[in-house]
């Protein structure tokens, strides 16, 4: 009953005010509830619905729900993030970490010839990126995978991630700095973070991890970064 008036809370409220505050004494004082965009989530009451975007020059529909991220339309980090890496670049092996409901995965399953595998701790999210593959009419691995726990050892020539950000540091900079173990010599990883969420001290630790860190685009506080592995 706890975790469930939390995770409400929770979506009432994701911008840092009191009911994020409460949210954060409440996981230091009892731990082990896990909050989303990030989390697990079956006692949240489900209410489907449908929505559409265009983007790339293509319209994409997909179906959301209560518990997943930016449930009532592509949120703007991921639209920035689609519009400014090289997609014509993207291929062989891509990994879409942290997936929601499917928006970057199943654009690029959609825009390029790459082989997409998508993974998510969110049962929810990943029940919906297998109805959003099926409406788009493309097809990818979905897995799911507290970050990379359930990868092994498999590598990708490019990894893709609108990091959980209120999932805390700890898991955002595991799913970041652990990225370079699952990407091919040469890979690149491309992430979307926020200056007010700490973009710029971010790059700074990309950079002891990676090579070639660079800004791709700043838009509306949102900083596309690429990093490539050695």
């Amino acid at each position: 009953m706890l975790a469930k008036k939390v995770n409400l809370l929770y979506h009432i409220d994701t911008k840092g005010g009191l009911a994020y505050i409460f949210i954060r004494l409440v996981l230091f004082l009892f731990g082990g509830i896990r909050l989303s965009h990030y989390f697990t989530n079956e006692d949240l009451k489900s209410n489907v619905q449908k929505i559409s975007t265009h983007i790339l020059d293509e319209t994409f529909s997909f179906y959301t729900d209560n518990g997943v991220f930016s449930k009532e339309k592509l949120d703007f980090g991921s639209r920035v993030l689609l519009e400014n890496i090289p997609i014509s670049e993207i291929s062989g092996e891509v990994l879409d970490v942290g997936c929601g409901y499917g928006p970057i995965g199943i654009v690029l399953s959609k825009l390029t010839n790459a082989k997409v595998t998508m993974i998510d701790v969110n049962k929810r999210a990943l029940h919906l990126v297998e109805r959003n593959l099926k409406i788009n009419q493309v097809s990818a691995c979905v897995l799911e995978s507290d970050a990379y726990a359930s990868l092994e050892n498999k590598t990708f020539d490019f990894i893709l991630t609108n990091p959980p950000i209120h999932a805390g540091k700890q898991k955002v900079y595991e799913i970041l700095m652990g990225a370079r173990e699952h990407l091919n010599p040469g890979g690149r990883l491309f992430l979307v973070i926020r200056k007010d969420q700490g973009a710029k001290s971010c790059f700074s630790d990309l950079e002891k991890y990676y090579n070639e860190v660079q800004v791709l685009e700043k838009n509306k506080g949102f900083f596309v970064i690429s990093c490539k592995k050695p």
